[in-house]
């Protein structure tokens, strides 16, 4: 096993340089001169050259690229241009917002998925299953920021039962704030449990089939332990990669919704951070977001081996 988390560490590791490399490399080529948009468009060519010798932008890319990696394996961080305020912090306090969105909208797809997946599986072709079969395809046809405009009007503006947007701060009202999250992690795990339940049934139904699952039944084990205890443990296997890279993707991914929300998320941030060209930040946090999505992989593989001990021998 220790061999099996070292190779997987390495792998991640190398990945993590590959990611930082290309992330450098895209915003490096961008158009548009961040200490133009600081100054604004009147500003002397001395004063534009001062800026970027400040800011560093008059280095080679070799130079920029050694500076931002040392930066960030110091701990000291990069330093954010419009907020004039380190990075770690404009991350820590946006991740506050998108962590626990991505989070309650995985919670809500698993809840969803889990139970409508092995319940389509047991009842193949009946009604039931082309019932659920047919609401995933819906929820597989709709975009997650429509489905967000659709719930405001319906729940906000037409019932107001929830705000349509902006979010109070968790020390400011924590009720208020779980509150005014459930609406978009709704938008989010809806789409992604139509995806999982897909899965988890096609999983489910392979993994009945097999020959251990017929000598269960066999032996006169009862359906719910043949289904919940000898089957879902290997059917699980391959849905929990798609939850792994849902769960990444939740946390790169939430730009659109969190605008639709007016969320102080990481999602709203580097948006924002895009349009400023405030590169320390789109760096940082693109950055960040790849390393959650390698990370989340990595305990996904991890898992793997402990459900499967064939995984961490081969």
């Amino acid at each position: 096993m220790a061999r099996y988390i070292i190779k997987k560490l390495i792998t991640l590791i190398l990945l993590l340089a590959l990611v930082s490399i290309a992330v450098f490399s895209v915003l490096y080529v961008l158009p548009g001169d961040p200490a133009q948009i600081i100054l604004g468009i009147n500003a002397t060519p001395q004063t534009l050259a001062n800026l970027r010798a400040e800011l560093g932008l008059d280095q080679s890319f070799a130079a920029q690229y050694g500076q931002w990696i040392a930066n960030l394996l110091s701990g000291r961080g990069n330093w954010s241009i419009n907020y004039d305020m380190p990075v770690y912090d404009l991350i820590a306090s946006r991740l506050a917002v998108t962590g626990p969105l991505a989070l309650m909208a995985m919670i809500i797809a698993v809840v969803l998925s889990l139970p409508f997946g092995i319940y389509a599986a047991r009842k193949q072709n009946r009604p039931a299953d082309v019932s659920i079969m047919f609401f995933t395809q819906i929820g597989l046809a709709i975009p997650e920021f429509w489905l967000g405009i659709l719930l405001i009007l319906l729940l906000s503006v037409k019932l107001g039962w929830f705000s349509a947007g902006g979010f109070p701060g968790w020390s400011a009202d924590f009720l208020g704030s779980i509150k005014a999250l459930l609406l978009p992690a709704f938008a989010l795990g809806v789409i992604r449990a139509s995806i999982l339940t897909r899965l988890t049934r096609s999983s489910m139904l392979e993994v009945l089939r097999e020959d251990y699952v017929r000598t269960a039944r066999a032996k006169g084990l009862k359906e719910r332990t043949v289904v919940y205890v000898h089957a879902l443990r290997n059917a699980l296997i391959p849905v929990l990669t798609i939850m792994g890279l849902q769960l990444g993707q939740l946390m790169a991914g939430a730009i659109i919704i969190e605008n639709v929300y007016y969320l102080p998320g990481l999602g709203r941030l580097v948006f924002q951070a895009i349009g400023q060209r405030d590169l320390p930040v789109v760096r940082d946090i693109v950055l960040f977001m790849a390393a959650a999505v390698v990370m989340v992989n990595f305990i996904v593989d991890l898992t793997y081996a402990s459900l499967d001990p064939r995984i961490r021998v081969k």
